[in-house]
């Protein structure tokens, strides 16, 4: 019986790993158990966010000293998510997931469980169009299995990290006469998190696979995952993906439930996810039930639109500060309110990601 545990730390900088390193010093964090490690860091989040790879080198760094392995094994065992942006109020740390093996009688309720993989390496022609959506839905099928789901309404968040387009990178494709989906380096971390999500949406049947073609893809909002978060980044060139869900065949004292926003200020969704989590709220969560928060993931996206509930705002007109930073510290506002802790997970740019200026919201509970 599979049994995984959730630990969040506080971290003053990208590569600041004390809090990290005195877990596993104290043995409350096995490295050997480690399968993921979800990170929010203090960049722009952009195309030129080097926070993201700098956290990477560092846990990864450290586990490989720990381990004994060389830093490419590592990458091989552990999923290594940053999500750069910590604008406003949300407080830069890392979600840390481990998986154990015990011998524990099948759960009387459904309990967390979770499981960690990556793609292949995309070409740049490839990110952003309908082979990185067939190549994610595909993961994320062997990702349920392994993690022990049937049913793709037992899975309630998958966090993936996809690859972005850099201009050395299109003057590659170019170079062997190829196409890609974008020239823009910006607009290309749109088209691979879209892709990406609706890889996600594909292979939990939320979306058949024949609508899926280049045209749909950051075009066509009415498709989209409830329970996909996706993150693009200069680091890598294949995704990244921790799914996670809940079943009976799990020991583990946690669970996981979500909701999905409707809008970037959706405090209703928010108190959905936590009792879809399983935490029956009256009105707000009370102290002794905010202690039972392991922490909250959530996507924040600018609506197409310019408005929110009839309101223009400058989300998408404002030259100085781009939309997915103010989105980001939009939502995390609001869960911050909820849960009376800034120190959670809001991932900015929701394309097919929940509806459009949307984002699912999930929330991990430590069971009562």
């Amino acid at each position: 019986m599979q049994k995984i545990n959730v630990r969040r730390i506080s971290m003053s900088s990208p590569d600041d790993l004390r809090s990290f390193e005195k877990l596993m010093d104290e043995k409350v964090i096995r490295p050997e158990e480690i399968i993921a490690v979800l990170g929010k860091t203090e960049g722009n989040g952009c195309v030129n966010d080097f926070t993201r790879a700098l956290s990477t080198f560092a846990f990864r760094a450290s586990l490989a000293k720990r381990l004994k392995m060389s830093e490419a094994d590592v990458m091989h065992k552990v999923a290594f998510v940053m999500s750069g942006g910590t604008e406003g109020v949300m407080a830069p740390h890392a979600t840390i997931f481990t998986k154990s093996e015990v011998d524990a009688p099948r759960g009387a309720t459904k309990s967390l469980v979770a499981s960690s993989g990556y793609t292949r390496n995309f070409l740049p022609e490839e990110i952003g169009t309908p082979v990185m959506v067939e190549e994610v839905a595909r993961v994320v099928k062997n990702l349920m299995k392994d993690a022990g789901l049937h049913h793709s309404e037992d899975v309630h968040f998958v966090q993936i990290k996809c690859p972005l387009l850099t201009s050395e990178r299109i003057q590659d494709a170019q170079h062997r006469g190829k196409e890609v989906v974008v020239t823009d380096t910006y607009k290309s971390m749109g088209y691979s998190r879209g892709a990406s999500a609706l890889g996600v949406a594909v292979a939990l049947g939320e979306v058949p696979a024949e609508k899926i073609n280049q045209a749909a893809i950051c075009h066509d909002w009415s498709l989209y995952s409830k329970v996909a978060s996706t993150s693009a980044g200069i680091e890598l060139m294949n995704c990244e993906i921790i799914l996670m869900g809940n079943s009976y065949d799990s020991a583990s004292d946690l669970t996981i439930g979500h909701s999905v926003m409707q809008d970037a200020i959706d405090l209703e969704a928010v108190i959905e996810a936590l009792e879809s989590a399983g935490m029956k709220v009256d009105k707000l969560p009370t102290p002794e039930q905010r202690k039972r928060i392991v922490n909250v993931l959530a996507k924040a996206e600018a609506s197409t639109t310019g408005e929110v509930r009839g309101r223009r705002n400058t989300m998408l007109t404002d030259s100085d500060i781009n939309h997915t930073r103010h989105a980001r510290a939009v939502v995390n506002a609001v869960i911050a309110a909820v849960v009376h802790d800034p120190m959670v997970y809001v991932s900015g740019g929701g394309e097919h990601q929940g509806p459009d200026g949307g984002g699912p919201v999930a929330v991990i509970l430590k069971k009562e």
